[in-house]
């Protein structure tokens, strides 16, 4: 039964995320914030809505004062599954993702993340393509407004398990000078890494108070580790 509920899962959702692919190809075409942004909303609310609806699930979301507390900021969140891709985009209109390279090699949903504004990088090694990282992440934060999503890891982790952060998010940090909004989550006992199969499970997404600008790197890494693992 899990198998089979798995199953029906997994076609809801990428087929829903498919056909909204190619039935809204005219959006790429119009203006990101008003009509792109609202489809990623949507995107967000549906996969909550058949989350709850095959499993159950009661998602307790606390410390969502804390967006309202600075215009600019980083948000930065382990990263254990698909669900806090999704569910950030509809609890933070807008925002916009450091995402891996290689998710620009899959046909059409390339277009989108392009137009999204998504900002890819080369995860192991510094090359020409990654030297307007920065100035890209600068202009979407500073220019635009808009808020950034990382994952401090670097790649999928499980749940409630630490691990190390990657040296380059102080890089960041330091660079936009603003504060960065912790997040922890327990996703990772839902839909676990690498794993096809979902399971009934109460999620926990919490945003952490903000950590303000101007830290040395030992004492922002500290911080940010000690909030998002527990």
């Amino acid at each position: 039964m899990k198998l089979i509920k798995s199953f029906i899962f997994n076609i809801c959702i990428f087929v829903m995320v498919a056909i909204t692919c190619i039935i809204s190809l005219p959006l790429l075409f119009l203006p990101r914030k008003q009509f792109l942004s609202k489809l990623v909303y949507f995107l967000g609310w549906y996969f909550i809505f058949i989350s709850k609806l095959l499993y159950n699930i009661k998602i307790e979301i606390s410390g969502l004062e804390n967006l309202h507390k600075h215009n600019n900021f980083i948000i930065a969140s382990a990263h254990q599954s698909m669900f806090e891709t999704f569910v950030f985009n509809y609890l933070v209109p807008d925002a916009f993702f450091v995402i891996k390279k290689e998710l620009l090699f899959i046909p059409l949903y390339n277009l989108y993340l392009k137009k999204l504004g998504y900002v890819p990088i080369e995860r192991e090694k510094v090359t020409k393509k990654n030297l307007n990282f920065y100035e890209r992440i600068s202009h979407n934060v500073l220019i635009e407004k808009r808020k950034l999503i990382i994952f401090p890891h670097g790649t999928r982790v499980k749940a409630d398990q630490e691990y190390p952060i990657k040296k380059g998010v102080y890089k960041i940090y330091k660079n936009l000078n603003i504060p960065c909004i912790p997040v922890y989550l327990n996703s990772g006992n839902f839909w676990p890494r690498n794993s096809f199969m979902k399971y009934a499970s109460n999620i926990k997404i919490i945003f952490k108070e903000p950590i303000l600008e101007g830290l040395e790197n030992d004492d922002f890494l500290k911080q940010l580790s000690n909030k998002i693992h527990y």
